[in-house]
C-alpha cells in the first residue's frame, strides 16, 4: 500500500508543479540617459515582462539617488541630474516584482555627452612681459582653454573681444585654433602703449543642450601684455644747440653752462655721459662727464681769439653709459657757442703803421719846419695808438711828457680802440732851428679806466731850417661846428692866415690834412673856406668830431697851419628803439609790473636822444599806468580775468611808444601783449534761488527740471560745473550736469532703476542740489519736487495665505477669503483663479480635479462638481490673481499663491499590502515564539487615523487528505505588531506560534488576520504550508562532528548550489558503525526546500547530485568533505545492519525499475534512456561487496558504483514514490522557478531582507 501511494505521488507530483507562478524576467542590460536631462525629466523605460502576464510593479536600488521609477509604469525620471565628465557609465539594480516573486538585475547606464560646459582657460592668469623690438609675426603668449565635452563641443576656438587701448586693436591677433597671440605691427614704449590688455573669448564648437540642438558655450579671460623698454633711441639733448657766455680771464673750473640730456627711452632711463669732441678753439673748456656742467680749463685772453670773433664752438657728445640693441653706446652730438665777454685788461700799445703793417715800436723820428705854425704835425711819423680791448675797454687818453713837451702838442688827447697820433706844434717859438736842432718828446698812452696800463713812446723830432717869416694864423686851433648829414657844399667856416712877407699878400694858399680828412672835409685854396665835400659820410654817432691840420702855403712854400676841431652837431636822426618784444604771462588777482626800455642812438643827454614813454589809448589802457622816464608800466590794481572781453581769452594788448625830444620828435611803438591768466576765484552762482517741480509717479528716468548756473570765470576749467544731489534724494533722483548757453545747468531726472511712488510715505522731496567748479567753490539750491497721484500700483495679494478644509466636506462651503490690498486711493479688485497643483503621492503636480472654485470677491469655495479626498491628494497650491479694474499705468494684477490643507478623516479601512501567496513552515523547527509569517498592511489615512494593529481571528488546517474540508482549530498563532511603520508608512505585524507544530501533520494552516484603524478593519486570510518529516533527508560523512560543523557553511553552500532549494540544516550528529576500525560517520539531517513550498526527499536529491554536470560541479566538492551517502528521509541509525541495506536495496531497485517503466507510458517527458541506463548501473553494482568497494567515477544518472570502483554514495533505499518531479529531464515548473532564483538566493540567505518567502 505504501509503494503505491508513493507512485501515486510520483505520477501527479509534475502535474501539480505546473500551476506554480514563474518569476519576472528582465530584459534589458544597457541604457543611454543624456547628462542635460533636467530634474523629473524621463529618463528610460524599465523592460520586464512575466511569463505569467501578471501586473509587475517596478523600484531601482541606486545608491547615488540619480533615478526615481514609477513603480506601477516602470518609467525612470532623473533625480539627482547626470554629469558624464565626473562618471561616464554606472551600474544600478533594477527590481521587478509580481507580488509574489521579485528579481532584480544590475544594468549598465551609460552617460551620453551634452554641451554643458563652458571652455576653461588653462594656468590663468595671463601675465606676460614683451620687449619692445620684438619681431612681428612672433607669438607673444599662448592660451590654452579646455574643455571636456567631446565632439565638436570639446573644440575650442579662440578670438579676441577687445584690446585696451583701442588703437591697439590692429597691433595683436589670435589663431583660432592654436590661442596663440601674435604680434602684427611693431611696438613701442615710448610712442605707444606700454601696456595692453587683450580680452580673449574661448568658445566651443557646439552641441546639444536641452532643447537646443547646437548651443555654443564660451568663457572670456584677459591677457595683460606688458611691453619692457629696450635702448633702441639714441639721446637727447634738451637745451642744445644754444649760446652761452663767459668773460675772459675767467678762473679755472668757472661754471659756464649746463648741458642737459635725457634717454628717451623711459623704461630704461640710461646714464648719459657727456664730453666735447670738437672744437675750434682747443684747451679752452671742459665738460663734466656726468653732469654735464661746462667749465673753464685754462684762463683765455679773449683778444687772443679775435681771429674767431671771440665765438668758441664746442661740439658736445652725449653717450649712453649702457649697450644698445646693436651693442653699442649710442650718442648724439650738438654745438655749443660760448661768447668771450671782454675785460679791460690790455693796455694801449703804440705801433709804427706803413699800410696795414703796423710794428708796435718804442721809438719813432720826424721832421717839422723851424717856426712851424700851431698845429701843424711833425711828419714822418706814422704812428698808431690801439687798445685791443672792446668799447669804453678800449678808451684811452694820450700826452706828452719830456723836455720839450711844451713846444709839441699831441693828437687827440682821447680814442677809443684805435686812433693815428699826431704830434703838433704848440710853441712854433720854441721850435727854432738856430736854438735846438733835435726836440724830444715822449707820448704816453694811458687807460682811460685803469691808470696804470701805460704805454711810452720816444719821438725824435728833427728841426728843418726854413724861411722865418711863414703864414701864420690867428688861432693855434679853430673850433668848427657842422650838422651831420649836412648837404653837400655845407660852409664849415672860413679860416685864414697871414704872412708877413708882403709878397706873399694874396698868394697864400690852404690845404687840409692829412689826407684822410679829404673824403670828408676840403677847403678852397685860395680863400680858406673849409666845405662839406660828402655830408654823407658825416655821421655822429658813428664819429663825433674831426681834428685836420689846415695849412696855408705861401709863395716861397713856407707853410704855416692851424688845426681845426671840427664837432659834428648831432640832428635828431635816430628813432628810438624797443630792445625786444614784450609778452607777459601774469596770474589775475596781481599787480603787473613790467618796465619796457628803448634805446636812441643820438647824441647823449640832448633832447634828441632822451626819450619819454607813452602807452595810446585802447579799451584798456586806461587800467595801466607808465613812467614816462622809465617805462616802468603799472596795473592801477590787481587784474582781473573776469574784468576782461571773454572773447579776448585774457589777452590784452598795449601800444607802448618811445619818444624822443628831438625836433621834430621821432618815436617808436611796440604791442605789449598781456596774458591774464584766469584764475579760479568766483564760486558758481544759481540764475534762480530755489526750483519747485512735479512730476508723475511710476515713470523711470523722467525727467524733472533743470537748474541753472554760471561761474564767472572765463576758462572751460576753472567755470565747469558740475551738480549733485547732496540731500533729500533717498536714492530715488539724479543730477547731470550739461553746458546750457555760457553756463551749466543740472538735469534732474528719476533714477532709471527707481519709479516714484505716491502711495509711499514719500509725495515730496527736498533735494539740496549743490554746484560746484573745479576749484572746489560751491553754491546751493533747494529743489521741490512733488510727487503726483497715477493708478499705477498693481494690487497686493496677501502673503502666507494658509487655509483648511476637511476631506468629504460638502459642496460650495466657504473656505476662506482673500483679501487683498492697493496703495492707490481709487481703486477696484476683483480675484481669479489662475491654476491649482496638488500634492499628490508627494508630487507637486497639476491638480487633476478642480476641488474648489474662487469668487470674484475673493471667498474660496468647494467646487460643487469633485469630492475632496486627502488619500488623493493632501495640499493644494492655489494660485489666484487679484486685479484692479481702474488701473492707469502699468501692472493691473498681482498673482499669489493659497495653501490649502486638506484635512484627513478616518474615511479608509486598513488595506493589506500582498507579499507572497503563501509561506512554507518546518514544522519539525517550530516552537513556542517562532515567527511563522509576516503581514503587511497601509491606512490611506493619516496620523491618528493611520495607526494599524493585527490581530488573529481564527485557524483552520487544510490536510492533504482527499475529501477532507478545513477543520477549525484553536488560536495557535498569535499576531505582533510593529507599532512604527517603514519609510512608505506601512505597518507590520508578525504572525507566531502559541506552541510547537505537529512534524508528521501533512497540509497546510488557514490563519485569518484582522487589520484594526479605530472602528475601522478589514481581514486577510494566509496560508502557512507545512513540510513534514517524510522530506528529511540524512547525509552520511565518513568525518568527524567536528570536521563536519567546522565545514558546515561549505557543506550547505555546495548542497544549495547543486539542488538550487533552501538547505535547512536540522541535527548533526556520530553514526555508530558495526567496524570499530572504520573511520568515524557523522550524518548531517536536513530538509531542501522551495520557495513554493516544494522540498526535496532524499531520492530526489540522490538523483540531483548524480547527474553528470551537478557532480563535476559540486559532486566533487561535497565528496571532499567526505560524503559518503544518502539515507531516506524518515530513518534512525542503525548498527550492525550493512546486510539488510544490500537487500533493501536491491529491492528497492528493483521497484524503481517498475516505476520507471509504468512513469514513462504517462509522461513523455521522463527519460526512458537515462533510467534504464540506472536500473542497469543498479544491477551491475548489486554484485559487489561493500568490503571490496573502491573509489572510482559515479555512473552519471545513478548512485550506484560500476564494476572498476566505488561509489563513494552508500546503497541507499530509493522510493520512486517519493520523487517530486526534479529529475533532469523533468520539465517541472518548479524546477524552472528554482532555476530562476539561481542569482537572488545567498547560501546562507541572511542578507536577502527583501526576500517574498519566509522559510521557518
Amino acid at each position: 500500500m505504501g509503494i503505491l501511494l508513493f507512485l501515486l505521488l510520483d505520477l501527479f507530483a509534475p502535474c501539480y508543479s505546473q500551476t506554480i507562478n514563474s518569476v519576472p524576467i528582465i530584459n534589458m542590460t544597457v541604457v543611454q540617459v543624456r547628462e542635460d536631462l533636467r530634474a523629473g525629466a524621463f529618463a528610460f523605460q524599465i523592460e520586464a515582462y512575466d511569463p505569467d502576464g501578471d501586473k509587475l510593479t517596478y523600484g531601482i536600488r541606486d545608491p547615488a539617488y540619480h533615478f526615481s521609477v514609477n513603480k506601477d509604469t516602470g518609467q525612470a525620471s532623473i533625480n539627482n541630474t547626470l554629469d558624464r565628465e565626473t562618471q561616464e557609465y554606472f551600474r544600478v539594480e533594477i527590481i521587478v516584482s509580481d507580488g509574489v516573486y521579485e528579481t532584480s538585475k544590475e544594468i549598465t547606464i551609460i552617460v551620453l555627452d551634452a554641451n554643458d560646459n563652458a571652455p576653461t582657460f588653462q594656468n590663468l592668469p595671463y601675465n606676460v612681459e614683451v620687449e619692445e623690438d620684438i619681431s612681428v609675426h612672433t607669438t607673444v603668449l599662448t592660451v590654452l582653454a579646455t574643455d571636456p565635452d567631446l565632439n565638436t563641443g570639446g573644440i575650442v576656438s579662440y578670438k579676441i573681444d577687445q584690446v585696451i587701448p583701442l588703437d591697439g586693436t590692429s597691433v595683436f591677433s589670435i589663431s583660432d585654433r592654436g590661442g596663440d597671440i601674435v604680434l602684427n605691427e611693431p611696438l613701442s614704449f615710448t610712442s605707444k602703449s606700454a601696456f595692453y590688455q587683450i580680452k580673449i573669448n574661448a568658445s566651443d564648437g557646439g552641441g546639444p543642450l536641452y532643447d537646443d540642438p547646437n548651443f555654443v558655450q564660451s568663457t572670456a579671460t584677459t591677457a595683460f601684455i606688458t611691453v619692457v623698454d629696450v635702448p633702441n633711441l639714441d639721446p637727447q639733448f634738451l637745451n642744445l644747440p644754444n649760446l652761452a657766455s663767459v668773460d675772459e680771464n675767467s678762473p679755472v673750473g668757472t661754471s659756464v653752462f649746463k648741458v642737459q640730456a635725457r634717454d628717451p627711452d623711459t623704461g630704461i632711463n640710461d646714464i648719459i655721459y657727456y664730453s666735447i669732441e670738437d672744437t675750434n678753439a682747443p684747451d679752452l673748456f671742459q665738460i663734466d662727464r656726468d653732469d654735464g656742467v661746462v667749465s673753464v680749463l685754462t684762463v683765455f685772453d679773449r683778444e687772443e681769439l679775435l681771429h674767431i670773433n671771440a665765438l668758441v664752438e664746442l661740439t658736445i657728445k652725449a653717450t649712453e653709459a649702457g649697450l644698445n640693441v646693436d651693442g653699442i653706446h649710442a650718442n648724439t652730438m650738438a654745438k655749443l657757442q660760448v661768447n668771450i665777454g671782454d675785460v679791460n685788461d690790455n693796455q694801449p700799445r703804440i705801433y709804427k703803421c706803413d699800410g696795414n703793417n703796423c710794428v708796435e715800436q718804442t721809438h719813432f723820428t720826424g721832421d717839422i719846419d723851424e717856426h712851424s705854425s700851431v698845429g701843424l704835425s711833425v711828419s714822418g711819423l706814422n704812428m698808431t695808438v690801439k687798445d685791443p680791448d672792446l668799447g669804453e675797454n678800449s678808451r684811452f687818453m694820450l700826452r706828452l711828457q719830456g723836455t720839450d713837451k711844451d713846444a709839441f702838442s699831441v693828437s687827440p688827447i682821447s680814442a677809443i680802440s684805435e686812433s693815428a697820433v699826431l704830434i703838433l706844434v704848440k710853441d712854433p717859438i720854441a721850435i727854432d732851428y738856430e736854438k735846438k736842432k733835435v726836440m724830444i718828446v715822449e707820448v704816453v698812452a694811458t687807460d682811460a679806466t685803469i691808470p696804470d696800463f701805460v704805454s711810452t713812446a720816444t719821438v725824435t723830432i728833427q728841426i728843418n731850417d726854413i724861411n722865418d717869416n711863414i703864414p701864420e694864423f690867428e688861432e693855434q686851433a679853430y673850433k668848427l661846428s657842422v650838422e651831420e648829414h649836412c648837404a653837400n657844399g655845407t660852409i664849415v667856416g672860413t679860416v685864414t692866415a697871414t704872412d708877413a712877407d708882403e709878397l706873399d699878400e694874396g698868394l697864400l694858399t690852404y690845404r687840409l690834412l692829412p689826407e684822410s680828412m679829404l673824403p670828408y672835409f676840403d677847403v678852397y685854396t685860395d680863400n680858406g673856406t673849409i666845405y662839406v665835400k660828402n655830408g654823407n659820410l658825416l655821421d655822429r654817432e658813428r664819429t663825433s668830431s674831426y681834428s685836420p691840420t689846415l695849412q696855408a702855403r705861401d709863395s716861397g712854400s713856407n707853410v704855416g697851419s692851424t688845426v681845426l676841431e671840427i664837432t659834428i652837431l648831432d640832428i635828431n636822426d635816430q628813432t628810438p628803439q624797443f630792445y625786444r618784444d614784450y609778452q607777459v604771462f601774469i596770474r589775475e588777482n596781481n599787480v603787473l609790473k613790467l618796465q619796457v626800455e628803448a634805446r636812441d642812438d643820438d647824441e647823449p643827454n640832448t633832447p634828441n636822444s632822451k626819450i619819454q614813454y607813452g602807452i595810446e589809448d585802447s579799451e584798456y589802457s586806461g587800467n595801466f599806468t607808465i613812467d614816462k622816464d622809465t617805462g616802468m608800466i603799472t596795473s592801477i590794481g590787481i587784474l582781473d580775468r573776469e574784468a576782461i572781453d571773454p572773447e579776448l581769452n585774457g589777452v590784452i594788448e598795449l601800444n607802448v611808444t618811445a619818444t624822443d625830444m628831438g625836433v621834430p620828435p621821432l618815436s617808436s611803438w611796440v604791442i605789449v601783449v598781456i596774458n591774464v591768466d584766469d584764475v579760479n576765484d568766483n564760486p558758481p552762482v544759481y540764475l534762480d534761488p530755489d526750483y519747485t517741480f512735479h512730476v508723475k509717479e511710476g515713470e523711470r528716468g523722467i525727467l524733472v527740471g533743470y537748474v541753472r548756473a554760471r561761474d564767472a570765470d572765463q576758462t572751460e576749467y576753472n567755470n565747469r560745473i558740475s551738480f549733485r544731489i547732496t540731500s533729500g534724494s533717498q536714492g530715488n533722483f539724479l543730477c547731470i550736469s550739461e553746458p546750457d548757453g555760457d553756463g551749466y545747468r543740472g538735469v534732474i531726472r528719476v533714477d532709471p532703476d527707481v519709479e516714484l511712488d505716491y502711495e509711499s510715505d514719500r509725495k515730496n522731496y527736498t533735494l539740496m542740489v549743490e554746484a560746484t567748479d573745479l576749484g572746489q567753490h560751491t553754491a546751493m539750491t533747494t529743489v521741490e519736487v512733488v510727487v503726483e497721484d497715477v493708478n499705477d500700483t498693481p494690487p497686493v495679494f496677501p502673503s502666507g495665505l494658509t487655509m483648511s478644509v476637511e476631506e468629504n466636506s460638502p459642496p460650495l462651503m466657504e473656505v476662506g477669503v482673500i483679501e487683498g490690498s492697493d496703495a492707490d486711493t481709487n481703486h477696484s479688485l476683483i480675484y481669479e483663479l489662475v491654476s491649482t497643483k496638488c500634492h499628490c503621492n508627494k508630487t507637486w503636480e497639476p491638480c487633476e480635479e478642480q476641488w474648489f472654485i474662487l469668487e470674484p470677491t475673493g471667498i474660496v469655495r468647494t467646487s460643487a462638481d469633485y469630492n475632496i479626498d486627502y488619500e488623493k491628494c493632501n495640499m493644494v497650491d492655489m494660485t489666484a490673481r487679484v486685479v484692479d479694474l481702474y488701473t492707469e499705468k502699468g501692472r493691473n494684477s498681482t498673482e499669489g499663491t493659497v495653501m490649502i490643507n486638506i484635512v484627513d478623516v478616518n474615511d479608509n479601512a486598513p488595506e493589506f499590502i500582498p507579499v507572497q501567496e503563501f509561506f512554507v513552515v518546518l514544522s519539525e523547527n517550530v516552537e513556542q515564539g517562532t515567527s511563522v509569517a509576516s503581514v503587511y498592511a497601509t491606512d490611506r489615512d493619516s496620523g491618528e487615523n493611520a495607526k494599524i494593529t493585527f490581530q488573529v481571528e481564527g485557524v483552520e488546517f487544510d490536510s492533504t487528505n482527499a475529501g477532507e474540508d478545513p477543520q477549525p482549530i484553536g488560536l495557535i498563532f498569535y499576531a505582533e505588531t510593529n507599532e512604527q511603520p517603514d519609510a512608505i508608512g506601512n505597518y507590520n505585524g508578525v504572525i507566531r506560534s502559541h506552541q510547537t507544530l505537529d512534524p508528521d501533520r501533512k497540509g497546510k494552516y488557514l490563519v485569518r488576520v484582522k487589520a484594526i484603524n479605530l472602528e475601522l478593519s478589514t481581514e486577510e486570510t494566509i496560508e502557512l504550508i507545512t513540510v513534514d518529516k517524510s522530506f528529511r533527508v540524512g547525509l552520511r560523512f565518513e568525518s568527524p562532528v567536528a570536521e563536519v560543523n567546522a565545514n558546515l557553511p561549505y557543506i550547505r553552500g555546495a548542497l544549495t548550489g547543486a539542488t538550487k532549494a533552501m538547505v535547512h540544516v536540522v541535527k548533526v550528529s556520530s553514526e555508530t558503525t558495526r567496524n570499530e576500525q572504520r573511520k568515524e560517520v557523522t550524518l548531517l539531517e536536513a530538509y531542501f526546500v522551495f520557495p513554493n513550498g516544494t522540498a526535496l526527499d532524499s531520492d530526489s536529491v540522490v538523483r540531483i547530485l548524480n547527474t553528470q554536470d551537478v557532480y563535476e560541479q559540486y559532486g566533487v566538492i561535497l565528496q571532499g568533505y567526505g560524503l559518503t551517502g544518502i539515507l531516506t528521509g524518515t530513518f534512525e541509525q542503525q548498527e550492525n545492519k550493512l546486510e539488510l541495506f544490500i537487500m533493501i536495496g536491491l529491492v528497492v531497485a528493483l521497484l524503481i525499475v517498475v516505476t520507471v517503466m509504468s512513469t514513462s507510458l504517462v509522461c513523455v517527458r521522463r527519460s526512458y534512456k537515462r533510467k534504464l541506463k540506472a536500473a542497469n548501473a543498479m544491477n551491475s553494482a548489486a554484485m559487489v561487496t561493500v568490503e571490496v568497494q573502491k573509489a572510482g567515477p559515479v555512473v552519471p544518472g545513478t548512485n550506484k558504483y560500476t564494476r572498476e570502483g566505488a561509489n563513494p554514495v552508500l546503497n541507499l533505499n530509493i522510493d520512486s514514490a517519493t520523487d517530486l518531479g526534479f529529475d533532469e529531464d523533468g520539465s517541472s515548473a518548479d524546477r524552472e522557478s528554482l532555476n530562476s532564483l539561481d542569482y537572488n538566493i545567498d547560501l546562507t540567505m541572511t542578507e536577502k531582507g527583501t526576500m517574498p518567502m519566509t522559510y521557518v
